[in-house]
Parts: structure tokens; sequence; C-alpha cells
């Protein structure tokens, strides 16, 4: 039997799709964590993985059995920017295999050596921004949320140069596909109407199977995106996520987060929240992340014109049809998801107003987002709980004039309290890849090759939603708030 039972269906694909390229090998790779569990979903075996030629394998030092190599050709917009060539400047697609469930998984290297894509970068990753990448898509995964995984993280014993010298290291990264919206919009400035065709016709077969029998496949396709999008996002909200990099090259058409660069999470709430160095205007600011996902789903929406329709007017009202669903598909996510934070089963009339009152009241009182939400776990059962929401408010008298309306909205419901405060406890987790923690975790493994921050942090986060109380310095927020953070992209 093939250690990796490859079936790999995008390099069937025409050649204009990708560019064939094998990974560059590395000096010494070694194994600094494997996601044994993920391995087994896949059909994989972790013993051969972690062995020498499965960590030759994940280094990129030996392309396996049945491996297809390649890097996928694709535009987008960079900060609104149009960039015509992207494409995988340093990652390659080893293949794909289907797991247990029967899903078509993409196992792909990052940080695997420079493509023809690369322009003129190096194609490596730094430990760093792998560590990262790392847990927080398995954080992202144990919160509930689509999300690329992490299959496997090697150091590749040779130096990367950035604005230092950092060590380097391969991810194994585990997606449902790496299609973006930039993947059609490569095809489109181009011209090249049957390259489109065929990738709407790939990603209907891989994604959206439901669709492709519809009598308008695709604008049904269009639609199906919009809506995985719109959940997507309020998903994001409703832990506090920041991506950081929306460009459209990192919109899987897939529905997963995907491309975990400058992301981070909220510390005190203020919608106006910028971590990533490099987003000067706060284009992909956290409050403004629903309106960028309709903005890149508009992007997508301009390349399926001559598939939607032969007449480019009819094309546009299909096209402007299909996107009219996302504001009413984000706001029911988003709003419901608020709903099962405060404890409340059904939406009613009042309660988007009652959400916004709270987080209003929160980013004026530089309130904690994740620390107030499990905080009201325990207020909704006995207000005597109240005490410890209050302490998270410059002036807790703002919760306190909250409270009472939230409370009668509370008494509305036919949940006993116990119900209401355990159903609360599965929506609003304790632990979230705290923005200090995860920068401890880098600086112990860059600096002093110390992997124990990261295997403890990694193990908290898989259960995101327990109290863990040996732990619960983990849940603690950073000192000031975490005003000022920033964070890099790892190119």
């Amino acid at each position: 039997m093939t250690p990796i039972p490859f079936d790999n269906s995008y390099a069937r694909l025409p050649e204009r799709f990708y560019a064939a390229r094998a990974p560059t090998p590395v000096a010494a790779p070694r194994l600094i964590r494997l996601n044994r569990a993920l391995a087994e979903n896949l059909g994989l075996d972790p013993d051969w993985l972690a062995g020498p030629e499965g960590v030759a394998a994940l280094a990129g030092n030996q392309v396996p059995e049945g491996a297809t190599p390649l890097a996928a050709a694709y535009a987008g917009h960079q900060f609104g920017q149009f960039v015509p060539q992207l494409g995988d400047g340093r990652a390659i697609l080893l293949g794909e295999v289907v797991d247990r469930s029967g899903q078509r998984r993409d196992i792909q290297l990052k940080g695997s050596g420079p493509t023809p894509f690369s322009r003129r970068g190096d194609g490596r990753a730094a430990l760093g921004p792998v560590l990262r990448e790392y847990l927080v898509s398995e954080a992202m995964a144990a919160l509930g949320i689509p999300t690329t995984r992490a299959l496997a993280a090697v150091a590749t014993g040779e130096p990367v140069i950035r604005e230092t010298l950092l060590p380097g290291a391969v991810l194994t990264r585990v997606a449902a596909s790496h299609i973006r919206v930039g993947t059609f919009q490569f095809f489109a400035v181009r011209g090249d109407v049957e390259g489109l065709r065929a990738l709407a016709d790939h990603v209907l077969a891989r994604h959206y199977p439901e669709a492709a029998g519809a009598e308008k496949p695709y604008r049904a396709l269009l639609e199906g995106i919009v809506a995985r999008q719109a959940a997507l996002v309020a998903r994001w909200l409703l832990v506090g996520f920041v991506h950081g990099v929306m460009n459209t090259d990192n919109m899987s058409v897939a529905g997963e987060t995907i491309d975990y660069g400058p992301c981070a999470f909220l510390d005190a709430y203020d919608p106006r929240t910028v971590f990533s160095s490099i987003d000067q205007h706060g284009r992909y600011a956290y409050g403004e992340q629903p309106r960028i996902a309709l903005w890149n789903l508009t992007r997508l929406a301009e390349t399926l014109l001559p598939l939607l329709a032969a007449d480019e007017t009819e094309a546009v009202a299909e096209a402007e049809a299909a996107l009219a669903g996302y504001a009413p598909r984000f706001e029911a996510a988003y709003h419901a998801g608020l709903n099962a934070k405060l404890g409340l089963t059904d939406l009613r009339d009042g309660d988007p107003a009652l959400a916004g009152d709270l987080l209003k009241r929160m980013a004026e009182n530089q309130a904690d987002f994740t620390r107030t939400f499990r905080a009201l776990c325990a207020a909704a059962a006995n207000p005597e709980a109240d005490s410890a929401v209050r302490d998270l408010f410059v002036d807790p008298t703002a919760y306190d004039a909250w409270a009472q309306t939230w409370r009668q909205r509370l008494a509305q419901e036919a949940r006993d309290p116990a119900a209401t405060e355990a159903a609360m406890r599965r929506a609003n987790p304790a632990f979230i890849p705290r923005n200090h923690r995860v920068e401890a975790m880098i600086a112990a493994a860059v600096d002093h090759n110390d992997f124990g921050p990261f295997e403890e942090l990694l193990a908290v986060l898989s259960r995101p939603y327990d109290d863990q109380p040996a732990m619960a310095h983990y849940a603690e927020a950073p000192e000031g708030g975490g005003v000022g953070y920033r964070t890099f992209c790892g190119t």
C-alpha cells in the first residue's frame, strides 16, 4: 500500500492551471510536531509520517509515490490593487487524498522552496510563522470554524533571511482545496473563458455537487460560495478573529479560513482594531471584514459573468441577484450567533439591538471580548456572578444598565438557568490564541529552541470551551488590553 494514497484531480486540469515543480530539499529536516489525529482522519499512517521516510516527505526532501507536486497559478486584489499573476510562491501541492469521511483534501507543503511564481522570493518560511499558522489553524478547528488544518511542522536546519537570520521550517497544510477567488481572476483577466469553465466545473464537482445539477449551475455555484463566506465571516466575528489580509487571493472558494499571516484575536473589544503592520488604512479591520468579504465576492462574480449568461446585461443581473443573498445570510448567522452567546434561543425583534448595545458599551469601556462573554455564562444563571463581568468595564455601571434589560429578555426563555449557562459555555470559549501568548510561544521556540510553550498552548486550545482551571492563566488578557499589538506577514 502506498503510504499516502494520492488521487490528484487538480493535476488533471489543463497545464496552464499550474506549474509542475518539486519541492527543494533542505539540509537537516527534523520533525517538530505531527498531528496524529488528523493523519489518521486522512487515512495516513502517523508512525510512517513520523519516521525517516515520512519526515523526508514532509520536509520536501523526498517526493512520495503518487504525488504530482505543483504550484498553482492565481491572481488577486492585494489591498484593493489588482495583480494579474501571483500564484504559489512558496507552497507546493503534493496532491490530494480522500479522507475517512469521503472528503477530498489537499496536502500542501508551505515553505518548500521557490517556484515559477516566487517573484524573487526564496520560497521558504521562517519557524515563527509556521508555528503561528499551525497553532491558530488548529485552534480555529477546535472552535468549530471551517479552516485549513496543520498536519505537520518540520524544522529545515537552514536559516532564512528576513530582517535578520531566522530558523527555517516547512508547514504541511491540509485543505478542502487551495482554490481561491484569485484563481478565477487569473483566467478572467486573460479572457480564458474555457479555463474559467473548466475551473468552475471542477469547483462544482469538488465543493458544490448539489449545485452542479441546478438549472443554472454557475449561478448556483456563486450562491453557494456567497452563503459559505457569509457564514464563515460571521463565525470570525463571534470569536473576535481578525484575518488581517483579506486579499482575494486569500479567500478560499471552499468556505474555509485560509492563509494565517498577520492574523490575531481581539483582546479589548474595538471594531476598528487592526493588527497587521502593512494595513496602514484599516482596510481589513475587525469590523470591516463583512464588507470586505462582499467586495471580494463581487470580484468573483465579475469573473463568472461569461458563464452566467451570453447577454452581458442578463449576466450582471444574475450576479447581482446572487450577491444580494450575502447581507441577509451574514446578518442571520451573526445575530443567531450573538443570541447564542447571550443565552437566547430564538431571535426576536429587539435582540440585535440588545447585543449591539452590549458591544457598544464594551468598546466604550475597553472590555475584553472573550472574557466578557465567558463571564456572562455564570451571570446568566446567578446575578451574584455579575461582579466578574462588571470588573471588565472601565465604568462598571455601563454593564449594570445593560444587564437589567438582558435579564428581562432572559426571563422570556423557556430554559432553566442551569441549561442556559451550559449552552452559553458551548458558545463562548474560555480560551483563544491570546496574542501575547502566541508571541511568547514563538520567542521560546525561535530564540531558545524550546517547544514546551508551543505544546502546552496547543493542548489548551484544543479544548477552548472547557474551563481548565490549571491553565486559567492562558485565558488572561495582556496588560493594557493588547493596545498597540502588531503582526507581520511571514513572507
